[in-house]
């Protein structure tokens, strides 16, 4: 009896295990995702993405892609950036965790299996699977290989469904279609390779297939992981590892705050630009403190960052 009992217990067990390999497709597992993100100490989604909080997010948004760029570089982050998209809403600065996906050219055997596994889950086309996957603050990062003709994965279709899970936009490094349909999304800001009135897969053609949910991908010359920070601006796209999304941030208020006190006590007179526009002595240093206490409820950062940068400083 009680060897048919842990029979019964070895087949459920089983049972479950496979459940959970044919439900992750193509998505990472929450143990390689942990495994890939070491660094990020925060919250974190079930599946285990990195969850860069909502604070945090809207303040990336005052960031600029210099700011970025610098204090990437110096943590050794020379890829992070990728330049030279086509845009909808371009005056919107799009900012969110990454949801990533990667599609590589159509190959039938693979194509079949991938698709024969999703619809057994009850899934339909395998370019929504990772849209299904968005939340709130999420964007949507695709590896489309750059495809154009033949490419688009994206219409007005999709694109409303991934504005209405996420309230956020696209990077995707490939053609898009529904351009007018698209553009009529408000707050739908959108970086993407190119347009074309094509699909993916029509007419019996193969064209794309989905790969991997979540899983490293390559946008441009740019590794993306899931969780990392979105920051889309000014035609170009920054990729900011989840563990120094923090840093970006304040070393992007503190540069704001001196180029605000450095601007001022030049038009004031106080200083010329050579000893703005150098290492600055203690005695600027020391007076910049005093402005920042003076001008604190009228600064565009908030009290309490303010008070932060004050309380690192040694003057």
């Amino acid at each position: 009896m009680q060897k048919w009992i842990r029979r019964k217990a070895l087949f459920a067990l089983s049972f479950f295990l496979i459940v959970i390999i044919h439900s992750e497709g193509q998505q990472i597992s929450k143990e390689e995702m942990l495994f890939l993100t070491p660094q990020w100490k925060g919250e974190r989604f079930e599946d285990g993405r990195p969850k860069v909080s909502d604070s945090l997010l809207e303040r990336m948004k005052m960031v600029t892609h210099e700011e970025a760029w610098a204090v990437l570089k110096n943590e050794g982050y020379k890829y992070q950036y990728a330049e030279h998209w086509e845009t909808i809403h371009p005056d919107s600065v799009l900012v969110g965790r990454a949801l990533t996906a990667t599609f590589m050219p159509g190959r039938p055997d693979i194509h079949d299996a991938i698709d024969k596994r999703g619809k057994a889950e009850g899934k339909r086309g395998q370019n929504s699977w990772p849209v299904d996957l968005l939340v709130p603050g999420d964007v949507y990062v695709a590896d489309q290989f750059g495809l154009h003709v033949g490419g688009p994965t994206i219409g007005d279709n999709v694109g409303n469904a991934i504005y209405a899970k996420s309230g956020n936009g696209i990077v995707y490094d490939g053609a898009i279609r529904d351009i007018n349909g698209l553009k009529a999304i408000a707050g739908f800001a959108s970086y993407f390779s190119s347009y074309h009135p094509s699909h993916h897969n029509q007419s019996g053609d193969l064209n794309t297939m989905l790969i991997g949910i979540n899983k490293p991908t390559k946008i441009r010359q740019v590794t993306v992981m899931a969780g990392d920070v979105v920051l889309g601006r000014d035609g170009a796209v920054t990729f900011i590892p989840p563990h120094l999304a923090e840093k970006v941030v304040v070393t992007s208020e503190v540069v704001r705050l001196r180029d605000m006190f450095g601007h001022s006590r030049i038009r004031e007179g106080i200083y010329t630009a050579g000893q703005i526009d150098t290492r600055w002595s203690p005695e600027i240093e020391k007076d910049f403190s005093k402005w920042l206490n003076d001008h604190i409820d009228d600064l565009p950062i908030p009290e309490e960052q303010i008070r932060e940068i004050l309380k690192e400083r040694t003057w």
